[in-house]
């Protein structure tokens, strides 16, 4: 049994990820891009095949936090902006 990728953090709000995607095309860019990475580092981490050098894997890790960041920010300003539109 596979273990769970540990980069993909947003799978619980997926629905709003994919409103996201269908409403702005650069979140939409974000997200793909922080996917391809998420699956890059986790085969990388995963693999038994050649070895990487450290510094690679830390730099697509630190490149990987960024977009998460991104994309929480997003994330953050849909829910309020849902939030708000309830009220």
């Amino acid at each position: 049994m596979k273990s769970q990728n540990k980069y993909r953090k947003f799978q619980l709000q997926q629905k709003n990820i994919e409103t996201l995607e269908r409403e702005n095309s650069r979140f939409k860019r974000v997200y793909s891009e922080y996917e391809n990475m998420s699956d890059e580092l986790w085969n990388l981490e995963n693999s038994k095949g050649e070895q990487v050098p450290d510094d690679f894997i830390n730099a697509m890790i630190l490149q990987t936090s960024y977009l998460e960041d991104e994309i929480q920010d997003w994330l953050i300003q849909f829910n309020e902006k849902k939030d708000d539109i309830k009220h």
